[in-house]
């Protein structure tokens, strides 16, 4: 494999180099007399390219640019310091998917990689020290997914050598070796926790289970995806309370269900809908007229939110916020349409520059946390970024921002966001109940290849701020790719066009602990057989707890009998979308992950007892009682301030910011 290069000018447009002059100007304190960008294209081919496929690809990266502004030499010249960033070389970009794609559809089959960089020539009096590029890294690249290259790159192999599977020593050492590995993979393990897993493997098991182990039932037995204080019992001062909280959610529901089609038990709630008239394909997954139809379509909502993603990285949290809901909403039932979307913000003071507010005082947060202001406006742009990129448009939402010191010096700000994505979808009346998983049974895996993405989400959204290291919430946001998001939806929606037809037979979005979390659900209580080594990678340096815990998006588990895998594969083949086949249902009640590269086992367990009936937890509370004094008002405060200062709140002030920046048409 050989890399070549092409350089091509602008990098970035006049109006964004006019902003970066000026906050690199505030960072360093030094002028800037200049900035010069461009785009590097590095590409991986088998072998050189002929005369007839170079035309082409010059052609392809110019895209819509004069034909001058591409070379196979820099145009950066002159006095100042280049700086070039660009994706981190362990996994392969979506752009980079789907340029390739491109590449192979045009008959140049020898890429197999292109990624770009940008490369700034900043020039500045005096000139830039090292301390300054580091300084100015944070305003040109995202450090979750690019780098910054010391040198033009020779190859995409990073160096980066996979975590062997180890034991953790239970048997030898008790609750010790969990507390250690809990401390070093911030798996958010309480006192609870710990207890009941060393019962498990030291008394129950009698053996000592391995750190894939360990990470899976983190991820699948976290606060965020068992939600064990809504289920759990409460002793409030002292006395039980009769009820969960879930169980007085659920109460309103259980009084009258009049309507309600799925509740609880989905990654949707539906509500009774109606018989409509639509066309559909005449033989969905091929080229056929489109004939009329009568089917009853169920109304479905889904919400979700994606908090702690947008806190730590507001952009890729919001865009996958939107991806994760959008998939809640396909893979309710046996597969579901999608319609639209809603979107809403909870940040705290947002202290523009310039336009501070009375009310907003200069508080200190967390350093591995974004600023309301900028949570504000990525984590919004992330959103919209996706669902514009998927075909789905935000029809409406809110935002608020708040932060307040009390008299008694309490601070009641949103200093972790809420980041609140709800979509609406339909979902065919024959297709609403998934069915039971029975031996024999295929499970697949359907959508975008692994990568070391979203590592532990699951049990660093269940943590209190500040109980984890940063790097471990960082790794642990997870990256979008709409594209391919719109790749599978088209699969799931030729399988729902089938009408009875339908080979899917259950399905679950990937969410936070990825195949470990996932799989699991979809084989429950049944049980099955994994073939780890059969997951496609997009990062070959992935270790095996990798391959079984990332949450690389833009994926679905499927239930399929043997006998439909042809016509799925088929489908699956049309629309682009990869697939595999990573295991069979076994009926045995246990999950078994298998490593054929060394016949090993690295996670078999018997899913009732870290996914079935395991003990509620009890959790211990104490009102604190509040004492309030009556409102009081400035001294002088006239009407006019008053009003002034009412329209000024986020809450009630023009919320145009978040609705005109991006084509909302879709």
């Amino acid at each position: 494999m050989t890399l070549i290069r092409f350089y091509r000018i602008p990098g970035i447009d006049p109006s964004q180099v006019s902003r970066l002059e000026s906050k690199i100007a505030e960072v360093t304190g030094k002028a800037v007399r200049s900035i010069d960008t461009e785009y590097c294209f590095y590409l991986e081919t088998s072998s050189p390219l002929d005369a007839e496929e170079t035309q082409v690809l010059r052609w392809l990266l110019a895209e819509t640019f004069h034909p001058d502004g591409l070379s196979q030499a820099s145009f950066l010249h002159g006095s100042g310091t280049v700086i070039e960033v660009g994706p981190r070389m362990n996994f392969t970009t979506a752009w980079s998917t789907n340029a390739v794609s491109v590449c192979h559809a045009l008959g140049i089959k020898k890429i197999s990689r292109i990624e770009r960089s940008r490369r700034y020539l900043v020039s500045t009096d005096p000139e830039l020290t090292e301390e300054d590029v580091e300084a100015i890294l944070p305003l040109i690249h995202d450090r979750m997914t690019e780098c910054k290259y010391d040198a033009a790159l020779q190859s995409f192999k990073s160096g980066v050598k996979a975590e062997p599977v180890y034991e953790i020593p239970v048997l030898q050492e008790g609750r010790k070796a969990l507390e250690k590995i809990n401390r070093e993979m911030g798996l958010a393990f309480d006192e609870w926790d710990l207890d009941y897993y060393t019962h498990l493997f030291r008394d129950e098991l009698r053996r000592n289970p391995t750190n894939v182990e360990c990470f899976d039932i983190a991820q699948s037995n976290s606060e965020h995806s068992r939600h064990w204080f809504f289920k759990g019992r409460l002793v409030i001062d002292g006395e039980e309370i009769p009820h969960s909280l879930l169980d007085l959610v659920k109460a309103p529901l259980k009084a009258n269900p009049s309507n309600s089609v799925i509740a609880f038990r989905d990654n949707s709630s539906a509500i009774m809908g109606f018989p409509i008239t639509t066309i559909r394909p005449h033989n969905p997954g091929h080229p056929s007229p489109f004939v009329p139809d009568d089917p009853l379509y169920h109304i479905i909502f889904t919400a979700e939110t994606h908090n702690f993603p947008c806190a730590v990285a507001p952009f890729p949290g919001g865009e996958t916020g939107t991806g994760g809901r959008i998939r809640d909403v396909h893979a309710t039932g046996r597969g579901a349409l999608v319609v639209a979307g809603t979107a809403a913000y909870c940040v705290g003071n947002l202290r523009i520059p310039g336009y501070v507010q009375p009310w907003e005082p200069d508080l200190p947060y967390p350093e591995n946390l974004a600023s309301p202001l900028k949570i504000e406006i990525e984590a919004s742009n992330g959103a919209s970024d996706y669902g514009n990129k998927f075909g789905e448009p935000v029809i409406q939402g809110y935002t608020r921002s708040f932060g307040v010191i009390l008299p008694n010096g309490e601070r009641r700000e949103w200093v972790k966001p809420i980041m609140f994505s709800g979509g609406v979808g339909q979902i065919d009346s024959r297709h609403v109940e998934k069915w039971s998983p029975e031996k024999s049974m295929l499970v697949v895996k359907i959508g975008g290849p692994a990568y070391k993405i979203g590592m532990g989400g699951g049990a660093a959204s269940s943590m209190i701020q500040g109980e984890n290291v940063a790097e471990l919430d960082f790794n642990a946001v997870q990256r979008g790719d709409a594209e391919m998001e719109q790749k599978v939806n088209r699969v799931i929606r030729s399988c729902i066009e089938m009408g009875k037809r339908n080979p899917i037979l259950s399905i679950h979005d990937q969410g936070a602990g990825g195949n470990c979390n996932v799989v699991k659900e979809i084989v429950y209580p049944a049980g099955a057989r994994i073939e780890i080594r059969k997951i496609p990678l997009g990062d070959e340096t992935l270790s095996l707890l990798e391959m079984w815990g990332a949450e690389y998006q833009e994926n679905d588990a499927i239930l399929l009998r043997p006998e439909d895998l042809s016509l799925f594969k088929g489908l699956c083949s049309r629309e682009k979308s990869p697939m595999s086949v990573i295991g069979k249902v076994t009926g045995d009640g246990r999950i078994l992950v298998h490593d054929e590269l060394d016949d090993s086992s690295p996670v078999n367990l018997d899913l009732d007892k870290v996914l079935g009936h395991m003990p509620r937890k009890i959790f211990h509370l104490k009102r604190t009682p509040k004492k309030l004094r009556p409102l009081t008002l400035p001294t002088g405060l006239t009407v006019r301030e008053a009003l002034e200062r009412v329209l000024r709140l986020l809450a009630v002030g023009s919320k145009r910011f978040l609705t005109t920046k991006v084509d909302r048409s879709v």
